[in-house]
């Protein structure tokens, strides 16, 4: 188990040769001593900041470390335009051994969101080239590119749109297998349940998988890869990320184990009766595997394998924790639980009997929405573009929304999430279910996301649930 003391003396003891080395040969990152930098503090060597990020973090106020930076730093230079109108609008840390800048306003988000490959490129984090060894192979700008025009096909809107039935089909099969009652009042673990529901929902749309052993499988690989994201970049025996790269290698060759067999029963359809592939499974692996480049070639095993891992990681703990904080808010709120199951209430009752959801039903789901907007990213709490940012108010996201660029959970531009449309409707497609179906109370009335080192109830969100009669 790693500890904070653990690491205090792994980094006292190498924090003299660390400056040596970076006085005598100084990377290119600290050659920028003819710059002038935006105001603030790397910390300590090689951590930062990353203690104080931290402990914000586990108190559930991530965003309390930007807010005292820019207060910090609102006057450190009177002719710095960072630091003008009152507070600070661009700061540097070091977070996780990496130097950066804050950006902390709308028009920051716009300058980084507009000028991808013109005033500045992707970048992945040392963590990142150690987890997935072939990701300096090439320049990272071109591997997003490709990454992007492989993946958009199966997450287009159009495309997604056809997904909704069999997220709904899934969801219910969730819940009838996990969520049956034996009582009246029972007492489930949602933060674990929701965990297989994403996982098997992804499993079936991405790799046509539902063997719940080899989903289990996968989902512990992805929990210690997603922890070693967001640790020290130390590999020793014991430590997160030490055991993120050994479950990012499990993970590659499970997926490629699979490609390898469905490349296989493909050819052979096709070998039999060119008309049975259109029976072939309509999942992103099979779509991957029909697919070629703008080039004519077809995509390499390789390719596909490395694809899936990243998507099959992308979205996973960010829907989770979203569906967990979502639940918390319905439980504390009963306002805005009542004026939720009223609109989902209205689309169960316009549905025939063992009908399955559609694009249309989802398009109502409007003030749902509005809801988790505005309860999951915290970081959002800008009073300059939310008045009274801590006030629960969804109706802050009605008619024009929020300013441009003042609320980017999916980032915007070149770099908006392709997955967002997907993500949005698994997350209402499960929030329809649950609320149709159950009534809940949380056994923890004043529980909280925390991070550490990724968001989570803090006591895993166990709910008193019981049917809707």
């Amino acid at each position: 188990m790693e500890t904070i003391t653990f690491f205090i003396s792994l980094l006292v003891l190498f924090a003299s040769l660390y400056y040596f080395f970076c006085k005598i040969i100084p990377s290119p990152r600290q050659q920028v001593a003819g710059y002038q930098l935006p105001p603030g503090s790397t910390g300590w060597p090689i951590i930062g900041e990353t203690l104080e990020y931290l402990s914000t973090a586990r108190d559930g106020v991530p965003e309390k470390f930007i807010a005292d930076r820019r207060k910090k730093y609102s006057d450190a230079s009177a002719s710095s335009a960072a630091a003008t109108e009152g507070s600070c609008k661009v700061f540097k840390t070091l977070l996780l051994g990496e130097p950066m800048a804050m950006l902390c306003t709308a028009a920051g988000n716009k300058f980084l969101f507009s000028n991808e490959n013109k005033l500045v490129k992707t970048w992945w984090p040392a963590i990142f080239q150690k987890l997935f060894t072939d990701s300096t192979k090439l320049e990272y700008s071109k591997v997003t590119i490709h990454n992007r025009k492989a993946i958009f096909p199966f997450l287009k809107p159009d495309a997604v749109r056809k997904h909704i039935g069999v997220m709904d089909q899934v969801t219910k099969e969730h819940f009838g297998k996990h969520w049956s009652l034996q009582d009246q009042k029972q007492v489930i673990k949602f933060h674990s349940l929701v965990k297989k529901y994403t996982l098997a929902l992804s499993s079936r749309l991405f790799l046509n998988l539902e063997d719940p052993q080899v989903i289990a499988k996968l989902q512990e690989s992805i929990r210690h890869i997603n922890e070693g994201l967001v640790s020290l970049p130390v590999d020793l025996p014991g430590t997160n990320f030490n055991r993120a790269i050994r479950a990012s290698r499990k993970m590659k060759k499970e997926i490629d184990s699979m490609v390898a067999q469905r490349k296989n029963d493909l050819m052979n359809l096709n070998m039999i009766d060119r008309e049975q592939l259109e029976n072939a499974p309509q999942d992103l692996m099979s779509s991957f595997l029909l697919e070629t480049r703008s080039d004519g070639q077809e995509l390499t095993e390789e390719e596909i394998s490395k694809y899936l891992c990243g998507i099959m990681l992308a979205g996973f703990d960010a829907i989770i924790n979203t569906l967990c904080a979502t639940v918390i808010v319905l439980s504390q709120l009963p306002e805005v639980y009542d004026a939720v199951l009223k609109e989902q209430m209205e689309i169960a009752e316009s549905k025939d009997e063992g009908e399955l959801l559609n694009w249309g039903d989802v398009r109502k789901m409007k003030y749902t929405w509005n809801v988790i907007h505005w309860n999951v990213h915290a970081t959002h709490k800008n009073p300059e573009y939310f008045p009274d940012p801590h006030k629960f108010d969804p109706s802050r996201f009605e008619g024009h929304g929020p300013p441009p660029y003042s609320y980017v959970p999916f980032g915007g531009g070149p770099r908006m999430c392709p997955g967002k449309e997907h993500a949005r409707y698994e997350i209402l497609v499960f929030l329809h279910n649950l609320v149709t179906r159950f009534k809940w109370e949380m056994v923890f009335p004043d529980e909280k996301m925390v991070v550490d080192p990724v968001p989570f109830p803090s006591k895993g969100l166990p709910l008193h649930v019981f049917p809707r009669i």
